[in-house]
């Protein structure tokens, strides 16, 4: 097979996805292929996530690209079904952690973000109140306006395209070398050969190793392991259990029907492959839980792990490169990647083409120092 196109994505998953996406969307004629590795797209970051909108996540730098993705989520356009679920967010504050709740306040405030201050009798009377310890009862701070996100139906909405437009998704086509002749990308895969003038870098935490092959120089890009564990408890989570976090980051949780998800909240430095959870960070987290509440853990029915991919400063890394013409970087979303994806795939794609960017790019230029 050896194909040209106008743009080349590789990463098929939620970030080469939307990217695409809405490029179909500003120029439904454009010729785009999305390369993936995998047999499927979406098979490592996206389809491993925890599937959370909360608009304060991931920090004030980040609050301007999922608030700019919000009326995406609650009117999805055409080929989207429903994709949010109401479930606030509760921020909890444990007996070792005296002063945690102003912390995440101060950086609420600093954001814009709306939130509201839970007293203990409040916190106690809360669908979470039941569960916890009475040293973890002593007030809370929560997010009213967050989600459960259908991860799947935005992921399959995004390779669907546009009114008919759709990407080409070529499948099981790990890159093998990368080269510009004639400003030209010839990009040779394990599926054949590919041609475009631009090349979109958008392969999650393998983005630094494609960029190498372009003969481009890395971001300093860091893969961080994050591992969910999958609870049977008794009593069984409440289904308007808020998604809960400690104000320390040592742990959070959420219902899923019966089941708990719950996360140590790790960012363990990885490399690039098919990561699996440790047992000592099942084991931590499970002892975590425990002692926080008076639930009793039945089993562990199932967990995963996945790998969230950083640039040195945590912001996305958005834009052409400086120095290797064509080549566009689309990376460093880290776990926050799926509740900013419209947003991000739209300013992509303005990038990309010379339109106008639903917000300013500034603060993830490509090109911006990282250190």
């Amino acid at each position: 097979m050896s194909q040209d196109f106008d743009i080349a994505i590789i990463g098929a998953g939620i970030a080469g996805a939307s990217t695409a996406w809405a490029l179909l969307e500003a120029s439904p004629n454009l010729r785009v292929v999305l390369i993936e590795m995998e047999e499927r797209p979406g098979y490592h970051t996206t389809g491993r996530s925890a599937a959370i909108f909360i608009e304060s996540y991931g920090g004030p730098a980040i609050v301007p690209l999922s608030r700019a993705s919000r009326a995406f989520f609650g009117a999805p356009p055409a080929g989207f079904p429903p994709l949010l679920h109401h479930r606030p967010s509760l921020i909890i504050e444990g007996p070792d952690d005296a002063g945690g709740l102003e912390r995440v306040a101060a950086e609420y405030d600093e954001g814009g973000v709306a939130y509201d201050w839970l007293d203990a009798a409040a916190l106690a009377a809360s669908p979470v109140g039941p569960m916890l310890k009475a040293e973890w009862r002593g007030r809370g701070l929560i997010e009213p306006d967050c989600h459960d996100i259908d991860v799947a139906a935005l992921h399959q909405g995004f390779l669907r395209g546009v009114d008919g437009a759709k990407p080409t998704l070529v499948t099981n086509a790990e890159v093998t070398a990368i080269e510009r002749r004639a400003g030209v990308w010839q990009i040779s895969t394990r599926a054949g050969d590919l041609r475009a003038p631009i090349m979109v870098n958008a392969a999650g935490a393998w983005c630094d190793g494609v960029a190498t092959l372009a003969g481009a120089a890395g971001k300093g890009l860091m893969p961080l392991r994050r591992t969910m564990a999958v609870l049977r408890i008794d009593p069984a989570p409440p289904a308007d259990l808020p998604t809960v976090m400690s104000s320390d980051g040592s742990f959070y949780f959420k219902p899923d029907g019966e089941r708990l998800w719950l996360s140590p909240h790790d960012e363990i430095p990885d490399v690039p492959h098919d990561v699996r959870p440790d047992e000592m960070d099942l084991a931590v987290v499970i002892d975590r839980f425990e002692q926080a509440t008076t639930v009793q853990v039945k089993r562990l029915e199932s967990s995963w792990a996945g790998l969230r991919t950083f640039a040195p400063d945590r912001l996305p890394v958005f834009g052409f490169d400086a120095a290797v013409d064509g080549l566009f970087w689309c990376a460093g979303q880290g776990g926050f990647g799926i509740q900013t994806s419209p947003a991000a795939g739209r300013l992509c794609a303005a990038l990309l083409l010379g339109g106008n960017p639903p917000l300013d790019p500034k603060p993830y230029c490509a090109n911006r120092p990282l250190a």
